[in-house]
């Protein structure tokens, strides 16, 4: 049948209607049903090595458009509804959005996934099918406020598979209930997996807000991605989630090997697993429990998961890093305890040096080092943040094992971050280099042959354009928010996390709020616009929330500033906000201090729309900057090296805020914080906390920066009125993105660390 005799039988079987008598929801569902059909109908890619990919999070954003993309059948389903006098576009926004992530971690697993997929490569994801999400990011009285994100309908993505597999715990087993999401490759006719389990019996959303019960393991553990661990129930809880996890994976693992003709004792020459992040690290133990159940001795399991283990690191920070108690395994998975020791035991007989054991003398377990010591690869993603690890943070590892490390820098799918969320610039690129270029992203560097060409740099100025009006429209729309389409739009959305510096761009804001209300007007209009979720125990990140909302508030309510400043927070940022804004960003807030940015992901995405990026040489910003050349990004700040000499505190040289508070520019803008202005508005104790913390600690050092990132910034203020010089930088960002491409990195892991067929 073709695709219109498939809808009318679809939409007739439900609901008893042909397609033009159905409803927008009706045809979505049906929609919906059709693709998944014809994703899951798709057999999987073939090879003798399959990987499994393990995260905590895959940020998926919504699914119907992004897989009638890769079916290939965008167009005709377009084209089938305008006949009817519908808009696809439309109908695709009552899709809700998959909670199954957060941030940049989730985000670059979901472009892995579909990198894999497109590449042919035979690899699923495994992860965990949380109901709720983080939470849904709502704003009153100039905070965030956290309720559940329910987006499980009765028609979703999710597969069910009918497999099952029990988790042993301390005094009580659970059934992880296997349900999958197909991922279509996007260039032949095969599809890949997305494995997520879930409990039996799910929780219902909880009250008024997020608070659970997180003693209730059996229905709540798969009910929001990373519980609040501000006591010991919340952390207990995120280690009954990760090792439901990865108990059930290996389980589902060990069961496919033997399906596919192959013995436990070959687990390493037909298996991959990449650990992604730290929170799957018990994969590792749990497989050596079932392999030496499975009738291996402990060498022998030990080997076969140390050749089939690889670990990627995303974050030189210490809290990041994760270290659990070893009497929290005790209590929910008391059969690893003996195995970690083991492990920690012939780790010890490698190298003595205690810096380097899993299990420390505080009882803690530290499963980077386990990763480490018990993986073949270890990676990070970024060429700084590579060399970070390998001198500094990891260097006794590296001691070590110098022959296991490895750079992958990281990169981002253009299919869903170019052409599906920016079409119009899709078809100006298409219309000068050809189509070949999204199949092979590298090709996008012959855009430089038009640097010079006035009708296409005209043309990318006009695309810029109409992505800025119409995020204005979906602004006001869902927020109730005008902001002026022809003001600069200077973006910042990430997580909110003090090293990411929110913070000093607000102190930037703040600058601009005073020059105007002394008369000192900018040469042209900024909107300032930040789109950002703090994780609820963090509360210096609300507070800096809050700081931006009352920001946001002070400006709306003066005629004298509003219409040369604007702040704007977008609420409840997540994947669909990502694709509204980015292909509307002017300036690329990269603004994390030197060191602490693994990679970013988001920086790629703006630079492949046309943003020009201002950020510190930290993470990929280096290899950005090395791409497009000094003309073409804004840098600023302090470098990696002297930021790390200043935590060192080598020489007595140790960062102290007070030093650079008390400067006449930098106090005046810290001490507005206080000011009648804010405090009239704000929460005087959350703003009066933020003011000591920024005035006497600021740990991620915005105060050390805070001086050039103004000047530079206006530097980019004053260069954007130029249009044409600015398009030319335009031109050569999108150019110099396809290095970005997640199929550029996958196409990398396979080779140095996957080797599969």
């Amino acid at each position: 049948m073709d695709l219109k005799e498939q809808l009318v039988q679809i939409t007739g079987e439900r609901f008893g209607l042909a397609p033009e008598q159905c409803s927008d929801r009706q045809l979505y569902e049906a929609l919906l049903t059709l693709t998944r059909r014809l994703a899951e109908s798709r057999p999987a890619p073939e090879g003798a090595r399959k990987l499994y990919y393990f995260s905590a999070e895959f940020l998926m954003g919504k699914l119907l458009d992004n897989n009638l993309l890769a079916l290939g059948i965008h167009a005709e389903v377009r084209d089938l509804l305008s006949a009817m006098g519908r808009n696809l576009d439309q109908i695709e926004e009552l899709e809700p959005e998959p909670s199954l992530g957060n941030g940049g971690l989730g985000r670059l697993a979901a472009c892995f996934l579909d990198s894999i997929a497109a590449l042919g490569l035979k690899g699923d994801g495994v992860g965990l099918n949380y109901h709720y999400g983080l939470f849904r990011q709502k704003f009153a009285d100039n905070k965030q406020m956290e309720t559940p994100d329910p987006w499980l309908e009765p028609d979703s993505w999710l597969i069910p598979t009918g497999k099952t597999f029990t988790v042993p715990f301390g005094g009580f087993e659970m059934k992880a209930k296997l349900w999958d999401v197909a991922i279509p490759s996007a260039y032949n006719d095969r599809a890949n997996r997305l494995h997520l389990f879930d409990v039996e019996e799910p929780a219902q959303p909880p009250e008024g807000g997020i608070n659970f019960d997180k003693t209730d393991i059996v229905h709540h553990l798969t009910s929001f991605l990373y519980p609040d661990d501000g006591d010991d129930a919340g952390r207990l809880l995120r280690v009954y989630q990760q090792y439901f996890m990865v108990s059930a994976g290996a389980q589902l693992i060990l069961q496919e090997l033997e399906e596919r003709g192959f013995g436990p004792g070959e687990l390493a020459d037909h298996t991959a697993i990449q650990i992604n992040d730290t929170h799957p690290s018990m994969v590792i133990p749990e497989l050596i429990r079932l392999l030496t159940g499975r009738g291996l001795t402990m060498d022998q399991a030990i080997d076969q998961v140390s050749r089939t283990c690889a670990y990627t690191n995303h974050t030189i920070l210490a809290e990041a890093l994760e270290k659990w108690p070893l009497h929290f395994i005790e209590r929910v998975a008391p059969q690893l305890v003996p195995i970690i020791r083991e492990l920690d035991r012939r780790a010890r007989e490698v190298c003595a040096d205690p810096a380097v054991a899993i299990l420390d003398g505080n009882g803690l377990v530290h499963m980077a080092h386990m990763d480490i010591h018990y993986g073949y690869s270890v990676n990070g993603v970024a060429a700084l943040h590579t060399e970070i690890l390998k001198k500094a943070e990891l260097k006794r590892f590296y001691d070590i094992y110098p022959h296991k490390f490895n750079n992958k820098t990281n990169g981002v799918t253009l299919r869903r971050w170019l052409e599906a969320c920016n079409p119009e610039l899709t078809a100006l690129i298409d219309g000068c280099i050809s189509t070949r270029w999204r199949r092979d992203p590298g090709r996008l560097v012959s855009l430089m042959e038009f640097m010079d060409n006035d009708h296409v740099l005209e043309q990318l100025l006009t695309v810029k354009q109409s992505a800025k009006e119409r995020f204005c429209r979906q602004l006001r729309e869902a927020q109730g928010v005008e902001v002026d389409p022809n003001s600069i739009f200077d973006v910042q959305i990430k997580r909110l996390h003090e090293y990411k510096r929110q913070q000093m761009n607000a102190l930037y804001v703040i600058q601009k709020y005073l020059e105007i209300k002394e008369g000192r007007l900018p040469e042209r209009p900024v909107t300032v616009i930040f789109g950002a979720k703090a994780a609820p125990a963090y509360v210096m990140a609300k507070h800096i929330i809050h700081l931006i909302l009352c920001l946001q508030r002070l400006i709306e309510n003066d005629p004298a500033v509003r219409p040369w400043l604007r702040v704007v927070m977008v609420e409840n940022y997540n994947v669909t906000w990502a694709e509204r804004l980015i292909p509307a960003a002017d300036i690329s807030e990269q603004i994390s201090l030197a060191s602490k940015e693994a990679s970013g992901t988001g920086n790629m995405k703006l630079m492949a729309n046309g943003a020009v990026t201002l950020g510190t040489l930290d993470g990929a910003n280096v290899e950005i900057a090395e791409l497009v050349g000094p003309g073409n990004i804004y840098t600023f700040g302090a470098h990696s090296d002297r930021v790390i000499r200043l935590y060192d505190d080598k020489g007595g040289q140790r960062y102290r805020s007070l030093d650079y508070y008390h400067t006449p520019r930098v106090e005046r803008l810290v001490d507005f914080l206080l000011s009648p202005e804010l405090l009239e508005i704000g929460d005087a104790k959350a703003l009066a906390a933020l003011w000591r913390d920024m005035k006497g600690k600021d740990w991620f050092m915005a105060l050390l920066d805070v001086e050039e990132y103004i000047s530079v910034k206006d530097l980019a203020v004053r260069q954007y009125g130029d249009r044409k010089s600015w398009a030319r930088k335009m031109l050569v960002n999108i150019a110099k993105s396809g290095y970005f491409s997640s199929d550029r990195t996958i196409k990398q892991y396979n080779e140095d660390i996957w080797h599969l067929s």
